[in-house]
């Protein structure tokens, strides 16, 4: 008995990987292997990266609060430890867009934690 292959569900299967590697630069996005493999990597940078993104942005709002506690003669950790101290719960990221869109907000906090 003659052997059965399903060309057309085998077919839709590598169309739908390579439309989704449409616009991956050279053999990326036309070979059938490369661009399977190529796709399977860039899923595994995502899940990656969707951790990695909370980091950075946790790094950047430690900075802005700093640069912005600084002139008011205070650490980031003296700073943060003291708002802890007050019993303001106010996050990083609220805290860093007060420091950078918000001064006198800003100014007002460093001062009722001095």
């Amino acid at each position: 008995m003659p052997r059965s292959v399903n060309h057309v569900a085998s077919r839709e299967r590598r169309k739908k990987i390579l439309k989704r590697t449409k616009g991956y630069w050279g053999r990326n996005k036309n070979v059938w292997t490369v661009a399977k493999h190529r796709w399977e990597k860039g899923l595994t940078y995502a899940f990656r990266d969707r951790r990695a993104k909370k980091r950075n942005f946790r790094r950047l709002w430690i900075v802005r609060i700093n640069a912005g506690a600084r002139p008011y003669g205070m650490s980031y950790s003296e700073f943060m430890g003291k708002l802890h101290k007050a019993n303001i719960h106010l996050s990083r990221k609220v805290l860093a867009d007060l420091a950078m869109n918000e001064p006198q907000t800003f100014a007002a906090i460093v001062e009722s934690v001095k």
